[in-house]
């Protein structure tokens, strides 16, 4: 895997955890969250959306769950698990690190 697409991986990981952090969802709803929050700045496809909860499904750091919603309707929500928590805290500290070498960059004379 290029590094480029390690970043956008880790990022997209990021931000599902963030949002899973707050409450259960499902992945429109992730899309829809990603897209509202960043202004409009981030957008994630349905598609790459779906690698990325089966890929940290398969890790076991989120679960899902099925909900019924409305008379025939069934959702697949998505839940935040403890080592899953875990895993969101080392990427917090591994963007705020990137970050703050970004900007020591960014600002260098």
């Amino acid at each position: 895997m290029s590094e480029k697409n390690y970043f956008f991986c880790s990022v997209t990981e990021l931000l599902v955890l963030s949002l899973l952090e707050h409450k259960d969802r499902y992945v429109y709803e992730i899309v829809k969250s990603i897209e509202e929050n960043s202004e409009g700045v981030f957008s994630v496809s349905m598609n790459s959306l779906y690698t990325t909860t089966y890929r940290l499904e398969d890790e076991g750091y989120i679960s899902e769950y099925s909900k019924k919603v409305g008379r025939k309707r069934t959702r697949v929500y998505y839940h935040l698990e403890k080592k899953g928590e875990k895993h969101l805290d080392a990427l917090r500290k591994e963007y705020n690190r990137n970050r703050e070498a970004v900007n020591n960059i960014i600002s260098a004379s």
